[in-house]
């Protein structure tokens, strides 16, 4: 097995405070990397500044260091340690925006520390919006119409050129933050505002809303050989303008047919090899249009996501395990699967069964804050359902929510909370 020969070191960057938007999840995808990396007999040097996760454990790496997850901090211990490589794809978005800061201040390059998973360009291409559009359209892969924004001026006259209602998207940020949905001029300049302010860089892609569309994700990994596979496909119970955190999310795909499935992974294939993700795991969404099938692309995650541990957990394939190996220089092709310990894991699972994920929402913690699901992510939790049925794994993740609703029973719809959802709109 062709594992990178120099390396003998390698420095793992968490996720930080469990926050909403970046919990649990990441410390499950972290403690699974750390201990594949451990098994290759590789030095592990993790760095989270949460002493309250299972992947700060001392057991679970070399070394653990529990510090501020800043570049004064990493830079004093990546001096003293000197690892050959900084793994910065497991530690969510708060580990990118700290790799594209260590990469800018020159201090990997000092150091002679390279990036595994995902390097400076692919992180810039897939999360600056405005990158991500031009790779977009060298694909050819539609997107809504959008501009993206950087003074509050400009803004206003794209929305004056866009029209209402209209969807933000703060380039770098986590969970959505700063984002929203805005219907009217007075909603707008106030969410404009704020994702400027949000926004590590100051700027804001504001696109036409595409409200009422489904929305798909597709959980894929590649190797440095370009092998590439789909790990989980996974539909939005809610349509586009609810986080896909938010959401109820049904795995696999429930609505599309097979034709509109092989364009979607197609096309997810070559915006990945367009990206120049080498070795990994990724996550992209994409929006259909319920009747008419027009397929828009919305995002791309070039890192082990919110959503890989729902596909892990969904599908038996250790996504986090699986991308740390591949990023030491493994292929698919070398590394077993952990269930049938026979086959490789470039054979892409298949499901007989459906699980539904149902998100927990605790609003009566947050006095102020407005039971109302947008593009900014609100839940502090979820739970996941398996059936062999939409209905029976539906019901059983209702029954895990611990609320008043002990499952699901007919109920006339209310029209509103359709076109406006928040947290009880399926009860």
């Amino acid at each position: 097995m062709a594992r990178i020969a120099s390396l003998k070191k390698v420095l793992i960057l968490g996720s930080g405070p469990i926050v909403i938007g970046q919990a649990a999840e990441f410390d499950y995808s972290g403690t699974q990397a750390c201990k594949a990396l451990m098994q290759e007999g590789l030095e592990v040097i993790l760095i989270n500044s949460n002493p309250a996760t299972i992947m700060t454990d001392p057991d679970l790496a070399t070394r653990v260091y529990i510090e501020p997850l800043t570049v004064p901090f990493v830079e004093k211990i990546l001096e003293k340690e000197r690892p050959d490589a900084v793994i910065p794809t497991l530690g969510g978005q708060t580990a990118l925006n700290l790799a594209l800061e260590l990469e800018k201040a020159g201090i990997l390059k000092r150091l002679n520390v390279q990036l595994l998973g995902a390097d400076p360009a692919v992180i810039r291409a897939a999360e600056d919006r405005e990158e991500f559009r031009t790779i977009l359209d060298q694909v050819g892969a539609k997107y809504p119409k959008s501009e993206m924004v950087r003074t509050f001026e400009q803004g206003r006259d794209v929305a004056s050129r866009l029209g209402y209602p209209l969807i933000l998207r703060p380039n770098y940020t986590l969970g959505g933050g700063g984002g929203g949905v805005a219907y009217t001029p007075e909603e707008y300049e106030h969410m404009i505002l704020r994702g400027l302010a949000e926004s590590p860089t100051s700027e804001v892609l504001v696109e036409e809303s595409i409200l009422g569309w489904k929305e798909f994700e597709l959980e894929v990994m590649r190797d440095k050989d370009g092998t590439f596979v789909i790990i989980c496909t996974i539909e939005n119970f809610d349509p586009c303008g609810v986080h896909t955190g938010d959401s109820i999310t049904v795995a696999p795909i429930q609505t599309l047919t097979d034709r509109q499935y092989q364009e979607m992974r197609d096309e997810a294939r070559k915006i990945v090899n367009k990206v120049g993700l080498q070795t990994g795991g990724a996550n992209v969404q994409f929006a259909v249009h319920p009747t008419t099938g027009e397929r828009v692309v919305i995002e791309m995650n070039p890192r082990v996501s919110r959503s890989s541990a729902l596909a892990s957990k969904a599908t038996g394939f250790p996504i986090a395990k699986i991308a740390a190996l591949l990023a030491i220089g493994y292929t698919l092709e070398e590394i077993r699967n952990d269930i049938t310990r026979t086959t490789p894991s470039c054979y892409e699972p298949a499901l007989d069964y459906v699980v539904t994920k149902i998100p927990r929402f605790a609003f009566e913690k947050f006095p102020g804050s407005k039971d109302l699901l947008t593009t900014m992510m609100k839940s502090v939790g979820e739970v996941m359902g398996i059936g062999r049925t939409f209905k029976e794994s539906f019901h059983k993740a209702v029954s895990s929510l611990e609320g008043a609703d002990e499952g699901f029973y007919p109920v006339i719809l209310d029209e509103k909370l359709l076109a406006i959802p928040n947290s009880k709109r399926i009860f």
